[in-house]
């Protein structure tokens, strides 16, 4: 295990990070001191880093144990915190647990004990009660999103996970709301509250409100589109059906977009959140699950298609743009006598003029059959695809490396040419298949 990097400058240089901001800077300094903390900032703010700095600082090189357990509710929050921390290299090893992946490939990840374990309430418990690891070292418990993690139907898998955790000395909860009482089984004595809510009042969201004339949004969708024009954003459905019936108008009108909701395999949502992250479509149709704890960029605009039911819906929505300080809309698509919830508030209704045109994207997306444990890095990978695919630097987007696999973006004019000429081509002694995702 390699300690080389130890302090918080070193991290933050390696995240290319110049300095926290208040929020974190508070974290960094109150958690080490405290055992039962909450941290409630808005979504975008960087609260994944303002707990993991001080909880590295609990970590011991000489314990072989898992010594801290990050509970998420989504698999896509534990895969981006597993991404996180190994990008922040502190030598320590961590490994991500979610269902929607075979439990084989867990127990051989396991057979070298991490020392932080990420994952999802039932895969956790899972493999605590299948005695997969020990438990006498977990010290630290976070429950990230714990608004979500201990709301109503978690609660049994959530007491049940505690329940295995009797040497516990730190808890460290996370929220970008204040959605759900905190059950006693957590036991939170006198916690230290570190409240940035507030902040969200400085936000540079703009919320409008556009009417449909009829019951069938979809036309008015279509047009809403065009006004705001080649823009990336979220089109938030509330159930998978709806999400099905606005896909296929889309691919009626070819608009391309991507879909992401809990019914999805969990290769076929990664591969939706890789495709937007890179620019290969500009549109994401999805659940309440897109509302938070993903890994995308800073979106222009979200799309309530369906209103939300709940205020922290629409909160964790809405939080998906104008994100810290930046500029971003969130607009309510409501028919012309359809209710909207009392806690959507001072929406401005705007009237659709423009029409832009929408163009495919510039991007594709190849597949790579090969990863890190191949010993494959990015810089292998833009090497073939500067040298023996002929392309210029501003040509090659962005390279996504995973364990047994990549993901390259491409010019779309340019992804069949390369495919015929890069597939079956070796890295790194392997051979790799190469084709258009």
């Amino acid at each position: 295990m390699n300690h080389s990097i130890k302090n918080q400058q070193d991290i933050l240089d390696k995240l290319q990070i110049k300095a926290l901001n208040p929020m974190q800077e508070e974290a960094v300094q109150v958690i080490p001191h405290t055992a039962n903390t909450i941290l409630l900032s808005p979504t975008g703010t960087g609260k994944t880093l303002a707990f993991l700095l001080p909880l590295l600082k609990t970590l011991r090189p000489d314990i072989k144990e898992i010594q801290a357990l990050i509970v998420v509710p989504s698999r896509e929050l534990a895969i981006q915190i597993e991404q996180v921390l190994r990008t922040m290299g502190t030598g320590y090893k961590v490994n991500a647990v979610y269902g929607g992946r075979a439990v084989a490939k867990d127990k051989v990840e396991l057979q070298h004990t991490p020392a932080i374990l990420v994952g999802t309430p039932g895969r956790i418990l899972d493999h605590f009660y299948s005695d997969r690891f020990g438990k006498a070292s977990i010290k630290t418990l976070v429950l990230d999103e714990f608004d979500k993690s201990l709301a109503a139907g978690f609660e049994e898998e959530m007491s049940g996970i505690i329940e295995e955790l009797p040497h516990l000395e730190k808890r460290i909860l996370t929220s970008a709301t204040q959605g759900v009482a905190i059950p006693s089984f957590v036991h939170l004595t006198d916690p230290k509250i570190i409240d940035y809510l507030l902040e969200q009042k400085e936000s540079q969201l703009s919320l409008q409100t556009v009417t449909s004339p009829t019951g069938d949004k979809l036309p008015t969708l279509l047009a809403l589109l065009k006004h705001i024009g080649n823009e990336p954003g979220i089109i938030f459905c509330n159930l998978k059906d709806s999400i099905a019936q606005v896909s296929a108008f889309l691919n009626e009108h070819g608009i391309a977009h991507e879909c992401f909701y809990g019914g999805l395999e969990q290769k076929d949502r990664e591969r939706s959140l890789i495709k937007f992250r890179n620019g290969t479509c500009r549109l994401l149709i999805a659940t309440d699950l897109a509302a938070r704890g993903i890994d995308i960029p800073e979106l222009h605009y979200i799309i309530h298609l369906e209103l939300p039911i709940h205020e922290e819906e629409f909160i964790h929505r809405n939080g998906r743009t104008a994100r810290v300080q930046a500029k971003g809309t969130a607009y309510v698509l409501k028919a012309k006598n359809e209710h909207v919830p009392s806690f959507i508030k001072e929406s401005t209704p705007i009237v659709l003029t423009a029409a832009h045109t929408l163009t495919a994207p510039y991007w594709e997306t190849l597949f790579i059959s090969g990863g890190r444990k191949d010993k494959i890095s990015k810089g292998d990978i833009a090497g073939l695809f500067f040298k023996q695919g002929g392309l210029q630097k501003e040509e090659l987007g962005v390279i996504e490396l995973k364990t047994d696999c990549a993901f390259v973006a491409v010019p779309l004019k340019l992804a069949h040419g390369l495919v015929k000429r890069l597939n079956n081509s070796r890295l790194k002694h392997k051979k790799i298949r190469i084709t258009v995702l």
